[in-house]
């Protein structure tokens, strides 16, 4: 019933813009050769219609296959493989052809970051370690990635992007500790630094060199946390780092 709802209500968004300018439409509503995506960023939003201000469906997220009927401007209309539709930002899809190659555009514009056995990308590996080193110098223990903490962080990474904002409140999600509470996550104290810095270096010495992000880095209340990084064309690139204590 749900994928039937959504598949109307794209098909009379399209018409709707077929009808009100046909010569738009024609111009931006079109194939792309091809029914596979592979999605490139650590997590994507799944919106009603082609742009940041429609309401989000669901998520997908890094190297999860997508299914694309076709292209609207800078959007694809796709359908997850939990049968939702929607539309998602073509910025962070990468077209999968039947050879098995991929578009120069994709190919260009969103080089992949493989992660690790850690399950971090190389960006959040780096982050991750300079955190602990900071945490070592002071006599601290390291902290643990927590998968669950991990992946809330690349979403709201992924969000600030997405929306355009640079705060702990989020639009979509609310404070950190209602979003971690809104993932399932559970805790005895919670705490979160965002970061926007070309360099993962920059980021954790600004970190540092604040007295209320130093404090969250060096608080023996946490143990666990989970650092989202995304990259950003208004800073280079997001930092997200959650933390919680069990």
């Amino acid at each position: 019933m749900k994928i039937k709802k959504l598949i109307i209500s794209l098909i009379l968004f399209i018409t709707i813009i077929s009808i009100s300018s046909i010569s738009t439409a024609m111009s931006h509503y079109q194939t792309v050769g091809t029914t596979t995506g592979l999605v490139t960023a650590s997590a994507l939003n799944v919106r009603q219609g082609p742009g940041t201000n429609y309401k989000i469906v669901t998520m997908v997220y890094k190297n999860e296959y997508i299914r694309i009927f076709a292209q609207i401007g800078d959007w694809y209309v796709i359908q997850t493989d939990k049968d939702y539709v929607g539309m998602v930002s073509k910025k962070y899809v990468r077209l999968i052809y039947p050879t098995g190659g991929a578009s120069d555009e994709q190919e260009s514009t969103t080089p992949p970051q493989t992660e690790n056995s850690n399950g971090l990308t190389a960006d959040e590996q780096e982050t991750f370690d300079l955190i602990n080193a900071k945490r070592a110098e002071a006599g601290l223990s390291a902290l643990k990635i927590d998968s669950q903490v991990q992946n809330v962080a690349r979403v709201k990474a992924q969000d600030m992007v997405d929306n355009n904002y640079f705060s702990h409140t989020s639009p979509t999600y609310g404070s950190p500790f209602d979003m971690m509470k809104s993932f399932g996550i559970t805790y005895k104290a919670a705490g979160e630094n965002i970061a926007g810095n070309s360099s993962n270096s920059g980021a954790v010495n600004a970190w540092m060199n604040s007295e209320g992000h130093k404090a969250n880095i060096l608080s023996n209340n946490y143990n666990y946390t989970g650092i989202g990084v995304v990259s950003s064309p208004k800073y280079g690139k997001i930092y997200v780092q959650m933390f919680i204590g069990k």
